[in-house]
């Protein structure tokens, strides 16, 4: 294996979250009076923390974003994972194989700790992933596609950046891989193959992941 620790991003490459989660992001935020598409929200802020929004909002608009703005959004997305959400097709044996080859692997979300546990809960992924192999971009300063997360996820499993490779499918983790020193995988099933331009390989389904990683 060329690297020591894969770090996997969690919407979209281990929840097939993004669809629910961006609907439900274009239609709150269309409520408030800030009308955006569905593909609007996969554009701005697919694999974006929380801040993200209100930041382009207030850019855009000089309006601020409710204050209780990410209580409500979250309320909705985990009212929504309860009926809805699944796993991404083929991440629960391509994690048994990683197990059984005792690859070391976590999780590194700009989502927050709760909805890292809420979708993992609900999909039975939290079996995959202790306390100790979970890691949000609450833990650090600034999220993707700043570097510190991935790079504060390498720190806690005590793996150097240029060993690790990372999973993503946005193009922010995808900026936020390279400006760590990591290779990234880039996953296909949502975002063009144009839009991960700058991974350092390309893969559209979980069992070519596994033939890359292993």
């Amino acid at each position: 294996m060329r690297h020591d620790l894969v770090i996997f991003d969690n919407d979209g490459v281990l929840v097939d979250s993004e669809p629910i989660s961006n609907r439900l992001l274009a239609a709150y935020l269309t409520e408030l009076g800030h009308p955006t598409s569905y593909e609007d929200s996969l554009r701005d802020y697919m694999g974006a923390a929380m801040h993200r929004v209100h930041d382009l909002i207030g850019e855009r608009t000089g309006q601020r974003l409710p204050e209780d703005f990410d209580d409500v959004f979250h309320g909705r997305v985990f009212a929504a994972f309860e009926k809805e959400l699944k796993p991404v097709a083929g991440v629960e044996e391509l994690l048994q194989k990683l197990t059984a080859d005792a690859v070391p692997y976590c999780v590194a979300s700009s989502g927050s700790h709760e909805r890292i546990r809420v979708g993992h809960r609900t999909t039975g992924l939290d079996r995959w992933f202790d306390e100790g192999r979970i890691f949000s971009s609450q833990d650090v300063g600034r999220g993707k596609p700043a570097p510190d997360l991935f790079l504060y996820a390498a720190e806690r499993m005590r793996v150097a950046p240029e060993r690790c490779v990372v999973v993503e499918d946005s193009p922010l983790g995808v900026r936020a891989a390279v400006a760590a020193g990591m290779d990234v995988y880039g996953f296909t099933a949502m975002t063009s193959a144009d839009r991960l331009a700058g991974a350092t390989q390309l893969f559209s389904d979980m069992g070519e992941l596994a033939d890359m990683l292993l």
